[in-house]
């Protein structure tokens, strides 16, 4: 079986003959497009599992020899595993064949302490793991709040905080990330927050401030306010500190979350404009469709985004 550059032994036959298409030379407007390509391609860990692969055959086509994700650091927000603890949390990611983790305060409090953060921090690294940052973490106009969030990130050893503060804190965050050093990602929710419904919200108020005060584009909720996440990418890349990758049923206010590649948002350019920018950040998936049981719809994700970053040049 030939799958692009793959060549997987002991598959043969009508039904695998077909081949990655070529990304540069495919019109990828149209949702029907990017469904056409997860299933011609083979490349969804569900489809696998529906044609009786083992986990083994999956993982050869999906995970070529090498970085798999480009030199894009892949990885996962812990919001996607909030059902469950951390050490299984932990798990999930290790089983999803990515390394990067993000954690959300369910699995390490914000009044824990610094001893419980540094112990949290262990574990992470324990399990070969790259702690990346935290959050979303919301701050009120709250000086000792605000700091509290500061010793968190300093002492679990998270370089980037990912927040949603209140704009009459933002002189404070400043001081803190310059006090702490802890790079700020503000995150935006899309519609419904009257603060910063757009990346681009974040960066009028972060694009004069210190260079820690950054932007943290969630393409789900930037797609939901029929907003253009190539564009913003590029409007923000030198305040952009972290990526939320995920995607959504519709390019409105009501539109649900589902498995990356199976929406409508432009993966492809997502993915292009990243690799264009040598992004350094934590591009996290964030998947929401599915709390209880999120582990195929994860698998799936990865799946499509390791075959689309295999057939850009």
């Amino acid at each position: 079986m030939v799958l692009g550059e793959y060549s997987i032994p002991g598959l043969s036959g009508s039904a695998f003959s077909s081949r990655i298409p070529d990304v540069k030379e495919t019109n990828f407007s149209s949702n029907l497009r990017r469904r056409e390509f997860l299933q011609t391609s083979l490349l969804g860990a569900t489809a696998f599992a529906a044609a009786g692969f083992s986990p083994a055959v999956n993982a050869a086509l999906v995970k070529p020899e090498g970085d798999p994700f480009r030199g894009l650091k892949v990885g996962v927000t812990t919001y996607t595993f909030h059902s469950f603890n951390l050490d299984e949390a932990l798990g999930m990611t290790k089983k999803a064949g990515v390394k990067y983790v993000s954690l959300k305060e369910v699995h390490l409090p914000l009044k824990s302490t610094k001893e419980e953060r540094q112990a949290v921090h262990k574990k992470v690294e324990e399990a070969g793991l790259v702690l990346m940052g935290g959050g979303v973490i919301y701050l009120k106009n709250n000086e000792a709040e605000i700091q509290n969030a500061f010793e968190y990130c300093r002492d679990a050893g998270m370089a980037t905080m990912v927040c949603s503060p209140e704009p009459e804190a933002l002189d404070t965050v400043e001081k803190m990330a310059k006090q702490y050093d802890v790079r700020v990602a503000i995150h935006n929710h899309g519609p419904g927050d009257k603060r910063y419904p757009s990346p681009l919200d974040v960066l009028k108020m972060v694009k004069d401030r210190d260079s820690r005060m950054g932007v943290c584009i969630d393409v789900g909720h930037t797609v939901r306010i029929k907003q253009d996440p190539i564009a913003a990418i590029r409007q923000c890349a030198k305040r952009l500190y972290e990526f939320h990758m995920k995607d959504v049923t519709s390019a409105t206010a009501d539109g649900k979350p589902t498995e990356v590649g199976k929406g409508i948002i432009d993966v492809v350019g997502v993915l292009k404009e990243l690799l264009k920018m040598k992004f350094p950040g934590h591009v996290a998936l964030e998947y929401e469709a599915n709390a209880k049981d999120p582990m195929p719809g994860v698998l799936d994700s990865y799946a499509y985004m390791r075959g689309i970053l295999a057939t850009l040049g």
